[in-house]
């Protein structure tokens, strides 16, 4: 049973928003270690789902070419990379191992969390749905993480761009949930009455940069940023003339995945101007994080032009993935100010 805690404790509440935070933080990284080891080609060396005993990485020489042995029964081995060697083997797999262990310590980290501030006192009543609606979701985030691997082990030589983006969707529907809740527990005072007209326009933001964040997602799984790697024309024109070719062409085609996301990223980045030119009359609160929005926006607008002229250096490939997370972080904080 839980502990009574009064439902208006602003230092009990500021623990949790700390705690909650935090967690946020890990899962930011989550999710660039997570595109790392997507353009690195790693996700596929764990051929296995061992929650337990996973934990620890190969041990010994036999430890090592068991887990060699296993990755080359499946297809992205024997039909692209059939010359790898045990030491480039050992490349791939660290990047996915990380990976599945930050994950593990995330729910460590999580629970460890919830239950000290439990016996503490700090959970209000009213939040400890919200909280273990979160735990739940996480553990079933890491059986999608699976699914996805699943569906590059037998047929394909990658995983499915269905389940990557639903993955990293997933991902981010987490962080944003902890994220809000976290803002809700340190909102101190009234909202500002003035920055509400300005809510029509951070939802239209916020709906068009999910649709762009998805087919983000897209573009990684079909590796579609090493294709017309030029800007703002595609072949020297707008809409490149294989683009758009079958039903499904947004999803299963790197042409036209490529182009719906630039697209669609440059409709967020005009969005988001037009609101900073909108912003006379806000308050701090409600002004600083649409400030903070728009340099993010522009700087992530060079990010993902960097990333595509230059084909996809990691590092860069990497920030850019990250900015779309602080992207919609700001957006998030924007939203929030604006209540």
């Amino acid at each position: 049973m839980l502990l009574p805690v009064p439902e208006s404790n602003p230092a009990a509440d500021r623990a949790v928003a700390r705690w909650l935070l935090a967690c946020c933080a890990m899962i930011f990284v989550m999710v660039i270690i997570g595109g790392i080891t997507r353009l690195t080609e790693s996700g596929l060396s764990i051929t296995e789902w061992r929650p337990l005993s996973g934990v620890l990485p190969p041990l010994s020489a036999a430890d090592w070419q068991r887990e060699f042995a296993l990755y080359q029964q499946i297809p992205e081995f024997q039909q692209l990379k059939s010359d790898m060697t045990l030491e480039e083997f050992k490349g791939i797999f660290w990047w996915e191992y990380v990976h599945r262990l930050w994950g593990r310590l995330i729910g460590v980290v999580f629970a460890g969390g919830f239950l000290a501030l439990l016996l503490r006192r700090r959970i209000r009543r009213s939040l400890a749905p919200h909280l273990v609606a979160m735990f739940v979701l996480g553990g079933l985030q890491g059986a999608l993480g699976w699914f996805m691997v699943q569906s590059g082990l037998s047929v394909r030589t990658d995983v499915s761009q269905y389940r990557l983006a639903a993955h990293f969707l997933a991902a981010l529907a987490i962080y944003s949930y902890m994220y809000w809740i976290a803002l809700t527990l340190l909102r101190q005072g009234p909202a500002d009455g003035t920055a509400r007209r300005l809510r029509p326009h951070l939802l239209a933001i916020a709906g068009t940069l999910v649709l762009t964040l998805t087919f983000g997602a897209f573009v990684a799984g079909l590796n579609g940023g090493l294709v017309y790697n030029s800007f703002p024309l595609m072949g020297g024109a707008l809409v490149p003339n294989d683009a758009f070719q079958t039903a499904w062409s947004a999803f299963e085609d790197p042409v036209t995945a490529q182009f719906i996301h630039r697209w669609l990223a440059m409709t967020v980045v005009a969005l988001v101007l037009t609101l900073w030119l909108r912003r006379r009359g806000l308050s701090p609160v409600a002004g600083r994080p649409i400030g903070a929005l728009a340099a993010m926006a522009l700087l992530q607008a060079g990010l993902g032009i960097g990333t595509l002229l230059l084909l996809v250096p990691i590092p860069l490939a990497a920030a850019h993935q990250a900015g779309a997370v602080v992207l919609w972080t700001l957006t998030l904080w924007s939203l929030h100010a604006t209540r």
